[in-house]
């Protein structure tokens, strides 16, 4: 006996499979969890970036007018971690080109993980960071990444990696130590 897939998943192939009307209807059940976490990304990020918006550019960029492929909720919260993340980088390389390097954007990241204990990450330096972090271990890469850009939990990101729930936050442990030597913060 074969269960039948969440509404989710059924939405989620439905949007892949080019309708349009799935996509809208996949958009309002995951609205108000997509902007809880954007929330939680943004609370001290850039005053200039509201939630709602990053939510709307996040799906433009998981939602184009092509059809997407997901295979299910999992690969979809992979995908919006990245989509917030390029989101925001992008955001803070338009204030910076716009500004002429003035004004660094900060985000206070001890909202989403306590490990650094209100300490200022410059977002830009930790995307890059990221990058060279997922070019050793994109395991790890990826747990900082849904952890800190779609704010999950411990327990929620192993079922979206197939691990563990210590395995992953053996992972976090050594991300943030690796990430705390790299930002040159302790």
């Amino acid at each position: 006996m074969t269960s039948l897939p969440s509404p989710v998943t059924a939405l989620l192939r439905r949007t892949s499979a080019g309708d349009q009307a799935a996509a809208s209807e996949l958009f309002e059940q995951l609205y108000t969890d997509l902007k809880a976490r954007a929330q939680r990304v943004v609370r001290t990020a850039d005053a200039t970036l509201q939630p709602t918006a990053l939510v709307h550019e996040a799906w433009l960029k998981l939602v184009p007018e092509r059809s997407p492929s997901f295979a299910d909720r999992t690969h979809f919260l992979r995908a919006a971690a990245a989509a917030m993340r390029s989101v925001l980088v992008d955001h803070i390389r338009a204030r910076r080109t716009q500004k002429r390097g003035g004004d660094a954007s900060h985000v206070e990241i001890d909202m989403i993980a306590d490990i650094y204990d209100k300490r200022a990450v410059d977002l830009l330096v930790l995307d890059e960071a990221l990058e060279r972090l997922a070019k050793m271990d994109p395991q790890l890469a990826q747990v900082v990444e849904l952890r800190f850009f779609a704010g999950l939990q411990m327990q929620e990101i192993g079922p979206l990696l197939g691990v563990s729930t210590s395995s992953v936050e053996r992972a976090w442990r050594t991300a943030s130590a690796w990430l705390r030597a790299e930002l040159g913060t302790s």
